[in-house]
């Protein structure tokens, strides 16, 4: 009976699929899995960002300029309460400084209601609502603090959350279509036409990153507005990117121009463009999902330095980069550390792409041990 059943288990390990045997090995990989979980709680801020989000972005409070997080208790006065809350902020000014003094004024609870009505949206700016997930009533709440305007950090780095983090999939996106295609010509034709696609690729590498996005960015009209300047921004980063993964592609080229089964598509009449997309890049297209999971931090990082440096997404849009502007200043950062949240956000998102490709990237050798 053991045998009947250990025999069953073998004859389903090498009857998978390569997806179910990359699915089967990339289940055990539990720094990947807890990358993946965090992606995806990211990827559902990116859908429902107005929703998350308690505040506006722009939404200004002058009473509340650079007030520190609150923090969310359940225990007030030795009692404790099902119903979390925050108390309410009191300021006085430093008649020295100038300074802002906040206190925490425990006669005023502020309890934390789920679903609570607020600022006015249109949820993907197509459905207008005011329901947010949290909110509090008669006060005011700030989980991350606020900035020199009086901002909500916690809301502004929902928002910046939707833009950074899907400036890196539009932009892997262009990259890999560039990549691919311009890889696989490579790999495949040869001759001239490599010759011209690898100098190019060659020139593109030993230009100096940064100098390069700065002019290329600084190439943009100012007259664009937010939205011709993100996807601006995005293909830029995706144009200066895809060098990387046409030469991996090209490589696998080189190896399976000769194989048999595109020999055998040849023979039966099959065009060349089809052999590259249909049968070629499908045969190794596990290792380009590795490539392209490794590849969107990247992108985040570069639209954070240019963000970071005034060149990229431009005010009202907000993403990671821009929010580091404020905390640019080595005194904004002492006296307001609570600035610099956004760049957790970044360190996390970047780590847990990292945590899914090295698990995509064992995963992607099933039979390796």
């Amino acid at each position: 009976m053991k045998k009947n059943k250990t025999s069953n288990i073998e004859e389903q390990y090498y009857l998978a699929s390569q997806w179910q045997l990359m699915w089967r090995k990339l289940k055990k990989h539990k720094l990947a899995i807890i990358g993946s979980c965090i992606l995806a709680l990211f990827y559902i801020i990116v859908l429902f960002t107005e929703i998350i989000s308690p505040y506006n972005a722009v939404l200004r409070n002058s009473d509340f300029i650079y007030a520190p997080p609150q923090r969310i208790r359940f225990i007030d006065q030795g009692k404790f309460h099902l119903q979390p809350f925050v108390y309410g902020l009191l300021y006085e000014m430093d008649k020295e400084t100038y300074a802002r003094k906040y206190t925490i004024d425990k006669n005023q609870v502020l309890p934390i209601s789920l679903f609570s009505r607020g600022t006015s949206y249109k949820l993907w700016g197509l459905f207008p609502s005011n329901i947010h997930f949290f909110g509090v009533k008669n006060g005011v709440i700030f989980l991350f603090g606020t900035d020199k305007m009086g901002r909500d950090l916690f809301s502004r780095v929902m928002y910046a959350t939707r833009i950074s983090m899907s400036i890196g999939l539009v932009g892997v996106f262009i990259s890999f279509v560039l990549g691919a295609l311009l890889g696989g010509i490579s790999g495949y034709y040869g001759g001239a036409i490599d010759t011209i696609i690898q100098r190019v690729i060659e020139f593109l590498i030993s230009i100096p990153t940064i100098p390069l996005w700065m002019g290329l960015s600084a190439a943009l009209p100012p007259q664009w507005g937010m939205i011709q300047v993100y996807f601006g921004i995005t293909i830029i980063l995706a144009i200066l990117n895809w060098g990387g993964l046409a030469r991996v592609v090209r490589g696998k080229m080189l190896e399976l121009r000769g194989a048999d089964f595109v020999m055998a598509a040849k023979i039966a009449g099959a065009k060349e463009f089809n052999i590259i997309i249909k049968h070629m890049l499908p045969s190794f297209l596990s290792y380009l999902i590795v490539n392209v999971t490794l590849a969107i931090p990247y992108m985040i990082l570069g639209e954070t330095s240019l963000s970071f440096l005034g060149l990229g997404i431009r005010a009202p849009a907000v993403s990671w980069g821009t929010l580091f502007q404020d905390s640019q200043n080595v005194r904004s950062v002492i006296m307001h550390p609570w600035l610099f949240i956004p760049a957790l956000f970044v360190i996390i998102a970047v780590l847990a792409f990292n945590f899914l490709g090295d698990g995509l990237r064992d995963a992607a050798d099933p039979y390796k041990q």
